[in-house]
């Protein structure tokens, strides 16, 4: 039998890509004012993840071409959902009550699955920042916002985080997720209402200027609510009903990306620019996705083919073992690459093809497998700032709106104790 790639490649293959999220993880922190610059992004996804390119081909040319489709799918669904989100604006200042924050965060936990994390968080942190402009104690709001709207709330479909998407091109069904109803509903319901209790608490203690009913002076302040750019809310379901077709009818890779580039030039064109400069709308975000994922998609071929070849070597045998192990990786980094290593890790136990998780999961015991590593890459993404891409997105423009948001330790204090005690129950109700 004809030794598979992961086979004869050396462990120390891995290490460009080990490079490339240890850079992601540290760099930020070590090197801000370097990092904020995208060309220094694509620069070191060039230095770390051409070598490998040019060495695999030389080996496997089809696993560079599997890559480079999965690639172009990824950054051309995260790209769509980027522009035609960024043409819907909120307008109007709601009133930062506990009750109206709890139910932007409920909403937000649904519209993620819909329109994926990054496009949900985009939507509504402005007008969170908004509605919360005359509190003085505005931090822990945005913690809560990162842990329901840019992480937990995409659980539910291939639209709602990466993890789930790159799923989905490796031949998981578009509604497979949907078995993951349950989790969800008990991650965001838990999640919505220890902030209505935290926010509560914290609420009744604001000084605010205006003597008199705390509430009623919050509500003083709401001016009626208004969506422009409802158009693109069309275009986001088409985005839907072209993944569903493409999963449903098995249309060729180049007729989704095709599809997913003329629903996003529609909503270019279609949307005035003024809707979009008053959204904040620029293209440093994607861009930043688009340079930083081109390295990580090269760089990670060789740790996907050892993992599906080797990875009964690891140890990972329970659903337990995947949801910790794939979850803990996803906290200090980016929860999508974590996802398909350990789906390759889990193929490799299974003894299935790592570029068709369909098999895993209808493999003995492969489903629980494939159901404890999507619970641990999208849920434990939120442990950190640098655990899922919108993280850092909404950490900034809080910032930028005044808002002192807890540093990276800080941020971790409040995941440490809100978070955890969450997934060990999830542990013991979804991971078996």
């Amino acid at each position: 039998m004809e030794a598979r790639l992961g086979d004869v490649l050396p462990l120390w293959s891995m290490a460009p890509f080990a490079a490339m999220l240890l850079a992601i993880a540290l760099a930020p922190l070590a090197a801000p004012h370097l990092w904020e610059r995208n060309r220094n992004k694509a620069l070191l996804s060039a230095v770390l993840g051409l070598p490998v390119l040019v060495w695999i081909w030389g080996l496997a040319p089809g696993s560079v071409v599997h890559a480079a489709r999965e690639y172009a799918a990824f950054v051309c669904l995260l790209g769509a959902l980027f522009v035609i989100s960024g043409g819907i604006v909120v307008r109007g200042t709601l009133a930062g009550t506990p009750g109206l924050n709890a139910g932007l965060l409920a909403l937000g936990a649904v519209l993620a699955s819909i329109v994926g994390t990054t496009g949900a968080s985009m939507v509504l942190v402005r007008p969170l920042l908004r509605a919360n402009s005359v509190r003085r104690r505005v931090a822990h709001v945005v913690v809560f916002f990162i842990f329901v709207v840019s992480n937990a709330g995409g659980l539910l479909t291939p639209l709602g985080d990466p993890p789930l998407f790159l799923g989905y091109l490796r031949g998981v069904p578009f509604l497979w997720t949907l078995r993951l109803l349950a989790a969800w509903a008990f991650v965001n319901g838990a999640l919505v209402l220890l902030f209505y209790v935290v926010d509560s608490t914290l609420f009744r203690k604001e000084d605010l200027a205006t003597p008199g009913d705390l509430d009623e002076v919050a509500v003083a302040h709401a001016v009626p609510v208004h969506v422009a750019g409802r158009r693109n809310a069309v275009l986001l379901l088409l985005v839907v009903a072209l993944l569903l077709a493409s999963g449903t009818l098995g249309l060729p890779l180049a007729v989704q990306v095709a599809g997913l580039v003329l629903l996003a030039a529609a909503s270019w064109l279609a949307t005035p620019r003024a809707l979009r400069a008053e959204n904040g709308f620029t293209w440093g975000p994607i861009v930043e996705v688009a340079a930083l994922f081109a390295g990580i998609f090269a760089t990670m071929i060789p740790a996907l083919e050892i993992l599906n070849a080797k990875g009964v070597a690891l140890g990972l045998e329970e659903p337990w073992h995947f949801f910790w192990a794939s979850g803990v990786l996803s906290s200090f980094l980016d929860n999508a690459p974590t996802y398909l290593a350990f789906a390759s890790a889990a193929s490799g136990l299974a003894g299935t093809d790592a570029g068709d998780l369909s098999a895993l999961i209808a493999s003995p015991g492969g489903n629980e497998l494939l159901v404890a590593i999507s619970l641990g890459s999208v849920l434990m993404g939120a442990n950190t700032y640098v655990g899922n891409g919108p993280n850092f997105m909404v950490k900034a423009i809080a910032e930028r709106a005044g808002v002192r948001m807890p540093g990276f330790f800080g941020y971790m204090v409040w995941s440490g104790a809100v978070l955890l005690p969450l997934f060990v129950v999830v542990t013991l109700l979804f991971v078996r």
